[in-house]
């Protein structure tokens, strides 16, 4: 009898520290995913504030990227980025011409 009641409140322990353990696991997964929650918010949070920032720069060097002034600006600086790449090929080939005029003459 004696061994039973031994027995019995050996497994009961046992039962209660295995339900304390689960119970343990569930609030530090829980907490893992608070935490993950709370990171992925944060990390949002961050992105929009540099996007912010981001537009607010613009806004202050003028025009922004909104609006008429900015179209206007925008197509501005496309077209000198053009005119710029047009010069570097003419260049690149009337380098490459005068090396293949060099090379003719030898």
């Amino acid at each position: 009898e004696e061994e039973e009641k031994k027995k019995k409140k050996k497994k009961k322990k046992k039962k209660n520290e295995n339900e304390k353990k689960k119970e343990k696991k569930k609030k530090k997964k829980k907490k893992k995913k608070k935490k993950k929650k709370k990171k992925k918010k944060d990390t949002e949070k961050n992105k929009n504030e540099n996007e912010k920032k981001e537009e607010d720069e613009e806004e202050e060097e003028g025009g922004g990227g909104k609006g008429r002034g900015g179209e206007e600006k925008e197509k501005e600086e496309k077209e000198e980025e053009e005119e710029e790449e047009e010069e570097r090929k003419y260049l690149n080939y009337l380098k490459n011409h005068k090396i293949s005029l060099l090379l003719f003459r030898l």
